[in-house]
């Protein structure tokens, strides 16, 4: 017997988190052991108000429709930044709309939140030996960081993006008769995947950046201004890219310097 199958989206939106979707909803359709297929407007928390459309009426036989979803950006379901707590209420309201709505298959594209989201309802299920529902995570934020993933959709535009973005700067930079320093802040609190990208701007059109700070390396302050120094007194303008997750060698983010350090 077949089981229903439900997906959601979930945290920012990315050009390509459409293509997820479409490719799930896709495959889905082509597996007999999955229904109809449901998506949650606004995430888990339109889920939990019940507010759901039928995906398969939507899309089903509709191949020029599903493409057109994939090549969207943003959310076709729209998004929530809701987190679950520790709220049995809460839970046990989930697990009866998984059955008043035959679920057995619960898809949730997003980042770490979402992942998150995955976890503790996989881990709920499994507390209550509830064995008839697959919980699955579908991967989705652009500056790469959820762990045991290769690269996650997002990341590859948002790093075209940031390497285009820095090679206008970098260009601009050169024009003026003065020398200019431009500092680059790039997303990326943990991991400098998108910063890294920074790296894309160098070609035979455009130098590039002239120097890359990650937060998996220690930042040192004099190290960085005395750098900063060197190339100004080479009478020449600079593009910095720096993640805004640096921190120094005793743990703390640079940010949180701001009222003990001067920079000069």
């Amino acid at each position: 017997m077949s089981k229903n199958m439900i997906i959601g989206q979930s945290g920012g939106p990315t050009s390509v988190i459409n293509s997820s979707l479409a490719g799930a909803i896709e495959y889905a359709f082509s597996c007999e052991e999955i229904g109809t297929v449901y998506g949650m407007i606004n995430g888990i928390q339109g889920f939990l108000e019940e507010n759901i459309i039928n995906l398969t009426k939507r899309f089903k036989g509709k191949p020029y429709d599903i493409n057109r979803l994939r090549l969207t950006p943003a959310m076709f379901l729209g998004s929530c930044r809701y987190k679950l707590n520790d709220d049995e209420e809460t839970y046990s309201q989930i697990i009866d709309m998984f059955k008043k709505y035959n679920i057995g298959y619960f898809l949730y594209i997003g980042g770490n939140d979402s992942m998150d989201t995955i976890k503790q309802l996989s881990e709920y299920a499994e507390a209550k030996n509830i064995t008839d529902i697959t919980f699955m995570g579908v991967p989705k934020t652009i500056d790469n960081d959820l762990a045991v993933t290769d690269h996650t959709p997002g990341y590859g535009s948002a790093a075209k993006y940031i390497g285009t973005t820095i090679k206008e700067l970098s260009r601009d930079a050169v024009v003026q008769p003065i020398d200019v320093v431009t500092i680059v802040e790039i997303m990326g609190r943990n991991a400098g995947w998108l910063t890294a990208a920074a790296a894309l701007a160098k070609g035979e059109d455009c130098e590039g950046v002239d120097m890359i700070y990650l937060p998996e390396k220690v930042f040192d302050i004099d190290k960085f201004m005395a750098r900063v120094k060197s190339l100004s007194e080479q009478g020449r303008s600079m593009v910095i890219a720096i993640s805004e997750g640096i921190k120094v060698a005793d743990g703390r983010y640079v940010f949180e310097l701001s009222d003990h350090v001067e920079f000069v």
